[in-house]
């Protein structure tokens, strides 16, 4: 009889036993485990160890980043995003970690909140303008969602492009600033079969952007290069940014693909990139090394830089200032084919007036390309001067 009971009240305590000993067991792992300064799956570093002194612990900062940096280095992280990631999927969540996972292994961002900063920052392109007297000339990507809209899934939050492209259309005309709306040229395009946009990453392809570039060509009353003058070459094995914040470690990779003019070599190509007082030069507008690496975007001039300048000894036309985001990076390759001079301001990391660069080097056009996502959100288009 005292053994039942006995064994009956250990019984009580057995969950509590396997809690304890998953948690000292988790404590263990963790502690032994290896921890990596970068996640490849992600593309991301991870959170280092935080400093540890009065101050940050007292502040409760330490405690804050200790929860960050344990949260990165849990044991076998990417198994759990991943499971997270497919459950969310299997209980009917798609889109839970911002992603959608849609049809023919398309990753596609979700939209973004129709409360942002639009009409604050087309509002700050029409004071650089007026500051300015050169022609501006404004263009942005449709979103991956509302153009293939036909792989979306079932249940979807709905892009508002047409709201967003309507809005910039109205102000921008209503102040002498041209505008280049791709909404129609790319359902076109896609519906005849063009892949305009990475399947894991949320940039526009190659071919999207030598669409966007004609388009924009027949605005700007320039011809554009023909297609067959360009290399096309392929390379597979392309993860972008999509597939790193979704966690669908299972989606195939996407492919990756450059055009370049193999009359462009470096006696008459001359790439300038510029951080702060530093500056390096090269003879080619793609860097092949960054093919063998996790982000293989940056093979369209060398990624993000706060000022980049393309010089071609072959173009015809003068100069162009092209104030943009990542979208930027494999368009300006095929502006460099009318312009002999294409200088890329990344506004997120050059902290100058745009306004003197426009001044000293009196261009013939100045851009503003961004995509319709990253401008309705952008947060440093405003310091435009």
């Amino acid at each position: 009889m005292q053994f039942a009971k006995i064994k009956s009240n250990f019984g009580k305590y057995v969950p509590a036993f396997v809690f304890l000993i998953f948690i000292f067991g988790m404590a263990i792992w963790f502690l032994i485990s290896q921890k990596t300064d970068y996640s490849s799956s992600e593309k991301r570093y991870l959170q280092k160890f935080p400093e540890v002194s009065a101050e940050n612990v007292l502040s409760g900062e330490f405690g804050s980043e200790f929860e960050s940096y344990f949260a990165d280095h849990f044991p076998n992280r990417n198994f759990w995003v991943g499971f997270n990631a497919y459950y969310n999927l299997d209980i009917g969540n798609n889109g839970a970690n911002g992603v959608y996972n849609c049809d023919n292994g398309y990753l596609i961002n979700t939209p973004v909140s129709s409360d942002n900063k639009l009409t604050k920052n087309l509002n700050a392109i029409v004071n650089f303008k007026n500051n300015i007297n050169v022609p501006v000339t404004v263009m942005f990507a449709p979103s991956t969602g509302y153009i293939a809209d036909d792989v979306l899934p079932a249940v979807h939050n709905e892009y508002n492009d047409d709201t967003y492209f309507n809005e910039t259309s109205k102000i921008l005309t209503e102040h002498g600033i041209s505008f280049v709306d791709l909404r129609q040229t790319f359902k076109d395009e896609y519906k005849n079969g063009t892949q305009l946009y990475y399947k894991t990453d949320h940039h526009w392809t190659s071919a999207g952007a030598y669409t966007a570039y004609t388009k924009l060509c027949e605005q700007l009353e320039i011809t554009p290069a023909s297609k067959d003058k360009f290399d096309i070459k392929t390379y597979d094995g392309f993860y972008g940014t999509t597939y790193s914040t979704s966690g669908f470690w299972l989606t195939q990779p996407d492919k990756i693909e450059v055009w370049n003019n193999t009359e462009n070599t470096d006696r008459n190509i001359n790439v300038k990139i510029t951080e702060g007082t530093e500056s390096s030069e090269y003879g080619s507008m793609f860097f092949y090394d960054h093919l063998q690496e996790d982000d293989k975007y940056p093979v369209f001039i060398d990624g993000n830089h706060a000022l980049t300048e393309i010089t071609n000894k072959n173009a015809k036309g003068g100069t162009v200032v092209l104030i943009k985001d990542s979208f930027s990076h494999c368009l300006a390759p095929f502006l460099a084919e009318n312009y002999s001079k294409v200088m890329l301001v990344d506004m997120r990391y050059y902290k100058m007036n745009v306004s003197d660069i426009v001044n000293n080097e009196k261009p013939e056009q100045v851009i503003v390309m961004y995509g319709i996502d990253n401008i309705a959100t952008d947060t440093d288009i405003v310091w435009l001067k």
